[in-house]
C-alpha cells in the first residue's frame, strides 16, 4: 500500500505530543511494509531542517516541506471574523503548498492520502482533482473543543507571573469566536473525507453525535514498546516532573494552576518532593522564577533520559481533547502518573491502579503525597501503567487496525 502523509507540522524529529503521534503513524506503516511519502507544512514555530534528518528516514519517506507563515495578521484575522470564517483553518491556505501537492499527486499514484488534522482540509478538493486515492483524516482532537474550554476557563490570579497578563474580556470573546467558527468548519468538513481515524472513543462519539456521516474509527496513539523496555530505571527519589511544549495554551494554563494552587500544598505537606518543569518554548518569566522546591529545566536534549531519571509524572491538564501522548510515554516507562479527568481522557485506565486522577488542588496534592509516602505503591502503579501500555498501545497492533480501516475504505 502506498500512502501520502500530509502533516500540519514536521513529524520528525518527534519533539512534542503531536509530532510523536504523527511519527508513530509513519513508523508503523513503514514497519508494516507500506510505502510512505511525507509532505509537511513548516512554520516559524515548527521549522523543518530536512538535511539534518536521519538518512534512513529520508530514504524511507522522501520528506518535503513547504513553508507557511502562520503568524497572526490583523487584517486577515479581521476579515475572517467579519466573514464568519475559521481563521485557524484559513492560515493554512497556501498557494505554494497547493502547487507542490498537485505536482506530487500527478507524479505518483497513492492508495491513501492520510491527512493529519482538520487544518489541512482546504486541500482535499485538490487531492480529489489529481488522485483516486481514498482520503483519510487523522483527528488528533476535536479541535474546536480545545479552544472552547480555553475560552471558558479563567486563569488563576497568579498566572500573570509566569505567562503574561490575565486574559481580558475582548480576548475571551475572541477565543470564543474562534472556537465557534472552527466548530462550524470542523463539523461541516468532516464529510469531505472517506474515513476518519480518531485518537479517542470520546472524540469519535462526539463526531457521530454531531452529524458525521462518514465511517469513523478509534485508533489511539501507539508506541514502540521495544524502544522503552530497556530504559534505565534509576529515578531520583521524591522527584516529580512535567514535560510539555509550553507554547501550547492548555499547557500554560495547567502549569499556572499547578504552581499557583497545587504546589504550595505539596511543598507544605511533602517538603522533600522536588518538581522539574521541562519543555520547549519555556517562557522567560518562568525560566527566571525562583520557586521553592521547583527547578525550571526548559527544553531537554533527550526526553527519554530525562523521564527515566524522575519518579512521578504530573499532568494537571484543565482543557484539551484527544489523548495525551506524553502520558502514554511516561506510563510505558513505568512512571506513576497523576493527572486530571481531562488529562486522562482517551486512556483506558483504572484510577488508583495504573493512573491517579485528581481534579482539585487538594486532591492533586493528596495523590502526590500518597505516591511519595509509599514507594512500593508508586512502583506498583508504574508497573501496572507499563503493562497497560504494552497490552493496548503497542504501535504494531494499532497499525494493523489502521491498515484494515484503509483496506475497507479502498474496497468500498
Amino acid at each position: 500500500m502506498k500512502v501520502l502523509q500530509l502533516c500540519n507540522k514536521p513529524p520528525y524529529p518527534p519533539v512534542d505530543g503531536g509530532t510523536m503521534a504523527m511519527n508513530s503513524i509513519t513508523q508503523g506503516l513503514l514497519s508494516a511494509g507500506c510505502e510512505v511519502k511525507v509532505l509537511t507544512v513548516e512554520t516559524d514555530k515548527h521549522p523543518a531542517d530536512l538535511e539534518q534528518l536521519p538518512a534512513d528516514y529520508r530514504r524511507a519517506t522522501s520528506p518535503e516541506a513547504v513553508y507557511i507563515d502562520l503568524g497572526v495578521k490583523v487584517l486577515p484575522a479581521a476579515l475572517a471574523m467579519l466573514c464568519g470564517e475559521s481563521y485557524h483553518v484559513k492560515r493554512y491556505v497556501s498557494t505554494a503548498f497547493a502547487r507542490r501537492l498537485a505536482v506530487i499527486l500527478q507524479e505518483e499514484q497513492f492508495d491513501i492520502v492520510h491527512v493529519e488534522s482538520i487544518f489541512l482540509t482546504p486541500y482535499v478538493p485538490l487531492i480529489r482533482k489529481y488522485s483516486q486515492a481514498k482520503v483519510i483524516l487523522r483527528a488528533h482532537n476535536v479541535e474546536h473543543l480545545i479552544w472552547k474550554r480555553v475560552a471558558q476557563s479563567s486563569r488563576p490570579d497568579g498566572s500573570k507571573r509566569y505567562f503574561g497578563s490575565k486574559r481580558n474580556n475582548f480576548k475571551r470573546w475572541y477565543l470564543n469566536h474562534l472556537s465557534l467558527t472552527l466548530r462550524a468548519y470542523e463539523m461541516e468538513h468532516l464529510q469531505d473525507y472517506d474515513g476518519i481515524v480518531c485518537i479517542t472513543q470520546g472524540d469519535a462519539d462526539y463526531f457521530r453525535d454531531n452529524g458525521c456521516r462518514r465511517p469513523v474509527t478509534t485508533i489511539p496513539f501507539g508506541i514502540n514498546i521495544l524502544e522503552y523496555q530497556d530504559a534505565p530505571r534509576a529515578p531520583e527519589k521524591y522527584s516529580l516532573y512535567h514535560l510539555g511544549a509550553m507554547d501550547w495554551m492548555p499547557n500554560q494554563e495547567s502549569i499556572a494552576w499547578l504552581l499557583d494552587s497545587v504546589w504550595p500544598v505539596v511543598h507544605r505537606e511533602v517538603p522533600q518532593a522536588h518538581l522539574y518543569l521541562a519543555g520547549r518554548k519555556m517562557p522567560a518569566r518562568l525560566m527566571q522564577a525562583h520557586i521553592d522546591g521547583v527547578t525550571i529545566v526548559g527544553e531537554v536534549d533527550d526526553a527519554s533520559r530525562f523521564i527515566a531519571g524522575k519518579q512521578i509524572n504530573v499532568v494537571p491538564l484543565l482543557s484539551g481533547s484527544g489523548i495525551r501522548v506524553k502520558i502514554i510515554e511516561a506510563m510505558s516507562m513505568g512512571k506513576a502518573v497523576v493527572t486530571t479527568t481531562v488529562g486522562a481522557r482517551g486512556i483506558d485506565y483504572t484510577d488508583g491502579v495504573n493512573l491517579l486522577i485528581a481534579n482539585t488542588p487538594d486532591d492533586f496534592a493528596r495523590q502526590i503525597k500518597r505516591l511519595v509516602d509509599d514507594p512500593d505503591y508508586c512502583r506498583r502503579v508504574g508497573e501496572e501503567a507499563a503493562r497497560l501500555v504494552a497490552e493496548q498501545y503497542d504501535v504494531r497492533r494499532l497499525t494493523d487496525r489502521l491498515l484494515q480501516f484503509y483496506k475497507e475504505r479502498i474496497d468500498v
